[in-house]
């Protein structure tokens, strides 16, 4: 199974008169997610599921990259690690899972794939890592195969 976490990108800021539910991406923002999405639609395994926060920042992520997705309350904003292991069904579930989502969490798994710990690991805005599990001798392993940042691409 391949999980893929892409944290949205660029944002407008939130605050009283802005729910945090309805930040949209900014202009900078929607160029991270084209650029992302371009790169996205080249490596995604044809077997995948999208799932998306119910965030509208999420969702205008979501969209550059022209497939379809599910919304997912369990990888929404406040989610936990275990909320997106849950969601993604790791590592049972077949193909690839795409969740696109928020900090902490997202870096809270990362962490925890990688280092068998949960920590508030980075993950930058419009930002993607790309993990795989496999098994070698019996032994489960995750692998790091993709850290990717849209100023790369």
């Amino acid at each position: 199974m391949d999980l893929i976490l892409w944290r949205h990108a660029e944002a407008e800021e939130g605050g009283p008169e802005l729910p945090d539910q309805k930040r949209r991406l900014t202009a900078r923002g929607e160029k991270q997610a084209q650029k992302m999405a371009k790169w996205l639609r080249e490596h995604l395994p044809r077997k995948h599921r999208i799932l998306v926060s119910p965030a509208e920042r999420t969702q205008q992520t979501a969209h550059a990259l022209e497939l379809p997705y599910e919304i997912e309350r369990k990888v929404g904003v406040g989610a936990t690690a275990a909320d997106l292991l849950a969601a993604a069904d790791w590592p049972e579930q077949s193909g690839a899972i795409l969740i696109i989502g928020h900090q902490p969490a997202l870096g809270q798994l990362a962490a925890l794939l990688l280092s068998g710990v949960e920590a508030d690991w980075p993950v930058k805005k419009g930002g993607l890592w790309w993990f795989s599990s496999r098994v070698r001798e019996s032994q489960a392993q995750t692998v790091l195969r993709v850290v990717l940042n849209p100023d790369f691409l």
